[in-house]
Formats: C-alpha cells, structure tokens, sequence
C-alpha cells in the first residue's frame, strides 16, 4: 500500500456542541503543518501550534468556551475532539507504524514521550511542574488534555519528565515529544498494507 492510497483518507472533521463549549476541528494527519487554531485559551493554541507543526498535521480549530469560569472545559473537549479526529482519521489503521516515541530537549526541561495506537487507552503522566502556572494557564490542564486526547484517540500514551526547571519548557518539550511520536506512530510502513496486530484489529 502506498502512502498515496492511504493519504487521500487520513482526514476527518468534526464538531461538538455542548453548554460549555462549541468546537469546530479539522485534521489532515498527512499535512504539511499548516495550522489555524483559536480556542480563547492563548498558552493552549501554542502547544497546539507546537503538536501540528513538528507532528506535521494541518490542524484547524475554532472553539469557544465558558472562559469566564476558567479554561478547564474548553481545554478539556478540544482535546476530546483532537483524539476524536485522530482516531476518525486513521480508520482501520492499515499500513501504520502503530508505535511512535520521542525524546526532546527544551533547554532545562527532557520530555520523553512513548505512545501506542492500540485502540485502548491508557495514561502514565509522570510530571513535576516547578509553578502552579504558566501566565494564566493552570498546569494541571497539561495532563487534563492528554488525557482526553488519550481516551478519544483510543491510545497508550506515556509522558515523562525527569527534569525541568522552567513550567513553559516543560509544558512545550511534551507537546514538541508528543507530535514527534505520533508523526512516527501514524506513518505509513510502505512494507505492509496489514493493520499491526496479531488480533487483525487495532
């Protein structure tokens, strides 16, 4: 199989709708990085800025959300929405490495990142943030939208950190990991047109 069959597929648009939040999301997984996202929370636009360019998706976002409460819902069903796509995207997952990982350095901060496109979830996040903030930007919402991403993209996904002293390094060396290992895991193997399980699904 080549890439040129599987390409014309790896694509998905999707919308959700909720009293919390109205997301509109497209996703090319064999784009070129082009990326429009506005989602009202500005730190999270950059680390989606950072997973689509070096993961190389076109990424586009438009969502608004119950800001006025805090950033947690809309950062939350973005990502639900993002592993909703991922998962749409890759369809059968015929011919894919299945497997990605990625060690990045961000000056002070080593993220390492391993994940699986099993078709079940799982979330290891092993992270110390040195702040409780990055501007405005609670840190928790890191884990909080790997882990949504995680449960719609129906993935093992497994993010380390052993140091780091700067939150932003931190928060951007995971995002920069992530799309490295997905870039890797959504390839195309052009040895095999078979899904990558002994069970014959993923």
């Amino acid at each position: 199989m080549s890439k040129n069959m599987v390409s014309t597929q790896r694509r998905a648009t999707l919308t959700r709708k909720t009293r919390e939040t109205d997301i509109a999301l497209s996703l090319n997984l064999d784009g070129t990085g082009q990326v429009n996202i506005a989602t009202g929370v500005g730190f999270f636009d950059h680390m989606l800025h950072h997973l689509a360019r070096h993961g190389m998706f076109d990424l586009t976002i438009q969502a608004t959300g119950d800001l006025h409460i805090d950033a947690h819902h809309t950062v939350e069903d973005v990502a639900l929405v993002l592993g909703a796509a991922i998962d749409k995207a890759l369809g059968e997952k015929k011919g894919i490495y299945r497997y990605g990982w990625a060690s990045v350095p961000m000056e002070d901060a080593l993220a390492n990142v391993a994940l699986d496109l099993s078709g079940r979830p799982a979330f290891i996040f092993k992270v110390e943030f040195p702040t409780p903030k990055i501007g405005d930007f609670d840190v928790e919402l890191v884990a909080e939208a790997l882990r949504s991403l995680t449960n719609t993209a129906k993935m093992n996904l497994h993010v380390n950190v052993p140091y780091g002293t700067n939150s932003h390094h931190v928060a951007e060396a995971i995002f920069k990991a992530l799309a490295k290992s997905l870039w890797q895991a959504v390839a195309i193997d052009s040895r095999s047109d078979q899904i990558p399980s002994t069970k014959g699904v993923l």
